[in-house]
Formats: C-alpha cells, sequence, structure tokens
C-alpha cells in the first residue's frame, strides 16, 4: 500500500509504498476513504511524542471500510463503514470499566502508538470496543473529523464546560478544534467570543455562529497590568492579561467558560484570566515539549473559585448522542472542511503547520 512515511523528527516525509498492516485479533484492518491533517499529527513529526517510534506513519482521524477482521471480534464484518475515536481504549482496565475511555490506563492511538492513517490501510486495536458505525448518508470526510477535532470539542464543551442558554463562551484558537468548538458553544444556546491571529480563522468563527471575534496579536504589546513586570513568573506576560481584559470587556465582565483550543503557554493563561467568578477553564489544545507544563495563574483559581478541566477525547459510547445532533442538523460538521487533497499532498499539508494560517477550515486527505 502507499503511505506517508516519517524516517526523521522535522525533516519532510516521503509517500512509499509499505506492507499493508497485520490484523490484530482483537481488532480490525481499515480501508482508509478519508483522515483529517490535524496539529497532534504535527506535534508527532516534530518529535514532541517520545511514544512514536521512526520510521513512523501519521494520522489519526479517519473513516473507512473495514477490509479484514481479527478471530476474537465479534461486532463488525468485513464491509462495514466505520469511524474510531483517535483513542483506541483497552475496554478492561479501571478507567474503561468506569465508562472512561477517552483516559484508558492502556491505551493505542493510531499515529502515535503504532502506524497511522496516513495511508491506504491502516489497523486498529479492540474492535469491539472503539469502533463507531457512521450514519447513513454521513461522507467519510465528515466522519474523519470527528474522531479527533469534533468529538474533541463535542466533548469538551458538553461535559466539562456545561454552557447554559445566554451563558458566554470564549474559544481561544480557530483551527479545526476550535471553529468545532463554536459551532457547537452555539448550539448549545452560548454567546460565542472567538480569537485567532488569522482573519480568515476570525471569519470562519463568524461563519459558525460566534456573536464577536478578537485578535489576539492586538494585545502583544506590554500593558499596566498589576504584577506585570520584571518579577512576573516565566511566559506569563502582560499580553495575555491584555487579551483576557479584552474578553471580559466584550463578555460583559468575563466568560463563564473558556477554551483554550490551540495549546500555548500565552493562550491558557488568557483563558483563564478572561474567566468571570465560579467560571470554567478547559484545556482542549496539546500542550507540549518546552511549553508542557506553563505556570498558570492559580492565585485567580482559588480566589474566583475557578474550575480547570483537562479533555482528552471522546469515547466510542459517546458518540451516539453527537451523532443525533449531526443527523438532525443541529451540528454540521461538514462545513468545517476547508479542502480535500490527495495522499501525495499530506506531506506538505502537514508542513504548513509549521508557517502561519492562511485559510481556515480542516483539511482532509482522500488516499
Amino acid at each position: 500500500m502507499r503511505a506517508v512515511v516519517v524516517e526523521r523528527f522535522g525533516q519532510p516525509p516521503q509517500v512509499r509504498d509499505v506492507p499493508v498492516p497485520a490484523c490484530p485479533a482483537d481488532g480490525v484492518v481499515v480501508r482508509v476513504e478519508a483522515t483529517g491533517v490535524c496539529r497532534s499529527d504535527w506535534h508527532g513529526w516534530q518529535g514532541h511524542d517520545d511514544g512514536i517510534t521512526l520510521p513512523h506513519v501519521p494520522g489519526h482521524e479517519l473513516a473507512g471500510t473495514v477490509a479484514a477482521v481479527g478471530g476474537d471480534v465479534r461486532a463488525w464484518v468485513v464491509g462495514d463503514v466505520v469511524t474510531v475515536p483517535f483513542v483506541c481504549a483497552c475496554g478492561a482496565c479501571g478507567a474503561c470499566l468506569a465508562g472512561e475511555h477517552q483516559v484508558c490506563e492502556r491505551q493505542t492511538q493510531p499515529g502515535f502508538t503504532h502506524d497511522g492513517s496516513f495511508a491506504q490501510y491502516v489497523a486498529l486495536d479492540h474492535a469491539d470496543v472503539n469502533l463507531v458505525r457512521l450514519p447513513d448518508g454521513m461522507s467519510p470526510v465528515t466522519a474523519a473529523a470527528l474522531g479527533c477535532r469534533f468529538a474533541t470539542a463535542y466533548r469538551a464543551v458538553t461535559v466539562h464546560g456545561r454552557p447554559r442558554a445566554g451563558d458566554w463562551v470564549a474559544v481561544h484558537g480557530c483551527g479545526g478544534v476550535g471553529l468545532s468548538a463554536v459551532m457547537v458553544a452555539v448550539a448549545e444556546g452560548a454567546r460565542v467570543v472567538a480569537l485567532d491571529t488569522s482573519a480568515a480563522a476570525r471569519d470562519a468563527a463568524l461563519a459558525c455562529g460566534a456573536e464577536a471575534v478578537l485578535d489576539p496579536l492586538e494585545d502583544l504589546a506590554p500593558d499596566a497590568a498589576p504584577g506585570a513586570g520584571p518579577d512576573a513568573p516565566p511566559d506569563v506576560t502582560p499580553g495575555p492579561a491584555a487579551v483576557a481584559a479584552r474578553v471580559a470587556q466584550v463578555t460583559g465582565g468575563g466568560a463563564h467558560v473558556s477554551l483554550d483550543a490551540l495549546g500555548s503557554p500565552a493562550t491558557a493563561v488568557a483563558s483563564v484570566l478572561g474567566l468571570r467568578r465560579r467560571g470554567r477553564h478547559v484545556q482542549v489544545g496539546l500542550l507540549l515539549a518546552e511549553a508542557a507544563r506553563p505556570p498558570l495563574p492559580m492565585d485567580r483559581v482559588v480566589a474566583w473559585e475557578l474550575e480547570v478541566y483537562g479533555s482528552h477525547g471522546m469515547a466510542a459510547h459517546e458518540y451516539p448522542a453527537m451523532l443525533a445532533r449531526i443527523a438532525s442538523g443541529a451540528l454540521r460538521p461538514d462545513r468545517l472542511v476547508g479542502r480535500t487533497i490527495g495522499l501525495d499532498e499530506a506531506p506538505d499539508a502537514l508542513a504548513a503547520m509549521s508557517r502561519p494560517v492562511t485559510a481556515a477550515g480542516m483539511t482532509v486527505v482522500v488516499p
């Protein structure tokens, strides 16, 4: 089969012929019909994930048709059209037995723990626990966005953020997961302020229903925020405080819920500082490598009784509620797909994430 192969971290991947993966006894091999290009793939390519062994095939957002079934699988047959969460759970550890498959203690992740979906075929573990059947009429291109960005945003907003109708939700970063969060929050009846440095991304957020948009670059200059200056903790600069002040101005006192959908020390701090009292911060964007453990304003968290959550995908058993809302038309993930490309274009799409964003929406590979 043809696949995108990373031989060295940070170096251009190559499209070449590799063996079709073997089918796990408890899993399946899926013929990939669509796979998303996600910033998590970029992090893996850059060497920010210590679970990756080279050479390696990236890709973890996928949809396709079951091509082979392991002998221990009971719920799936060749020809089933499926998607899968990016976290493939074991189904038997303590977290899984509690229903929290997204934090499985023995999880596997295509494109990270083993070869992924930037290929014509991909192997998936524990199929009876992890596969999700696609509804009739849903295209593989739309479904490919669900396994990571859209499902992650859906759970981050509905489970952790829990906005009520009329609440303000701030979304920092309007890439695939951020635009998904905007769409989900609006469907919940929330008022959304979306922040991104890209004009195209801000326009896309407005199209998804955001009531207001802000450009954080306007707030990079130091301000006179109390406590800012030479004694401020590392990486906690006046910039995030100024961004947060603008969010508070737009929302009339701060957001009820705020999501860092980008994943950087600056956006994480701005998200927390932009909350009103008793607000909820949800960290969705990955913080990896040197940014893995940023200092956060815990004084504000304590004094204002803020809630701080991490959000790591969504278990397969939670998909039906989301799929029902998609089927009803309340959610339209298809509108978040910016372009589709072929497998030969995937390396360039991955490399493009190292540069400033010039176009909004998700990129989906059709192998």
